[in-house]
């Protein structure tokens, strides 16, 4: 009987630290489905500095399931945070697809694994999975000021997982970026993306990393820099005020020439000068903020994570 499994080769990137507690039902959700729905596939396991039994649990889990497929451990040397750590997974994946996985926390049925993979045989290159259900409000924030300030077309939302084709992999990698924030790069890389919206089945009560959570906060701010223009506007808006201000003083005094009514004496001179002297200071806050954008992107050009050591854990 014809093996009626995907021909495809996959690669599933995990990001891990600190994860054991969520570990062992992410595995159990994923492996099976992968076993059933593709003939090759590779797990490449990055390991971002975890701390507790996360590895142990991925080994032990491994050799209890039998899993038949290469299991690769990617060691890094300290705790990079999940883009490099993903950035740097991706890397390493060899898969005509690459799932990438930036949490194991399990909150949807296993046929969201299966159903990003069909959205992406339709004719998408980038499809991600996403909860159904009401946001954060800094989180809601966040996305409407990326959303309306981002230089590019494209628009991003909170994801859980999701899946990419080696064409959107080699766009990004001919583009020569380092990649910040993976979601906004493949969002604005010009090729067709797509969501698949699930219910998630226990919402609500994952315990986040503080580490990490931190490290996405600091993502967050850096993000507002390197992909959209909002400080240029905030910083030209201010400018314009300042202006407005001085153009006002200037009516104000010429006004005043013909007025019997004297204001205290050196008052619209000083007022008139710190106005005009607020506009240049913003005026060129302005011209350096987008000078700054430009060195961003020279600087991003370069690829940055380090590794300690690659593991392969093969049964039998």
């Amino acid at each position: 009987m014809e093996d009626a499994r995907e021909k495809k080769f996959i690669s599933v990137v995990i990001y891990l630290h600190d994860a054991e507690k969520y570990l062992y039902d992410f595995l159990d959700t994923v492996i099976p489905v992968c076993e059933e729905n593709f003939e090759q596939f590779e797990i490449v396991c990055v390991d971002d500095a975890c701390q507790d039994q996360t590895i142990a649990v991925l080994k032990r889990y491994v050799k209890e399931h039998n899993v038949k497929t290469i299991v690769n451990i990617v060691h890094m040397s300290f705790f990079q945070g999940l883009e490099s750590s993903m950035n740097c997974g991706r890397d390493i994946a060899i898969g005509d697809f690459v799932y990438e996985f930036d949490d194991v926390y399990v909150d949807y049925d296993a046929q969201v694994i299966r159903d990003v993979y069909d959205r992406l045989l339709a004719g998408k290159d980038i499809v991600a999975a996403s909860r159904r259900g009401k946001m954060q409000f800094t989180s809601k924030v966040f996305y409407a000021l990326y959303n309306k300030t981002n230089r590019g077309n494209g628009k991003i939302g909170p994801e859980t997982f999701r899946i990419v084709s080696r064409r959107a992999i080699n766009r990004i990698k001919a583009m020569g970026q380092y990649i910040p924030y993976r979601k906004a790069v493949y969002a604005n890389c010009g090729l067709q993306a797509d969501t698949v919206i699930y219910e998630s089945r226990n919402p609500g009560v994952k315990k986040k990393n503080k580490e990490v959570s931190t490290e996405r906060t600091a993502l967050a701010l850096d993000s507002f820099i390197y992909f959209t223009n909002v400080l240029e506007k905030v910083s030209a808006v201010i400018s314009v005020l300042f202006l407005g201000l001085t153009v006002g003083m200037g009516i104000y005094i010429v006004r005043d020439m013909f007025n019997s009514t004297k204001p205290a004496e050196g008052w619209l001179s000083t007022v008139g000068f710190l106005a005009l002297g607020f506009f240049g200071v913003f005026m060129l806050l302005t011209i350096i903020l987008k000078y700054l954008s430009v060195l961003l992107n020279l600087i991003f050009k370069q690829q940055r994570y380090l590794v300690a050591d690659i593991e392969k854990v093969v049964n039998g």
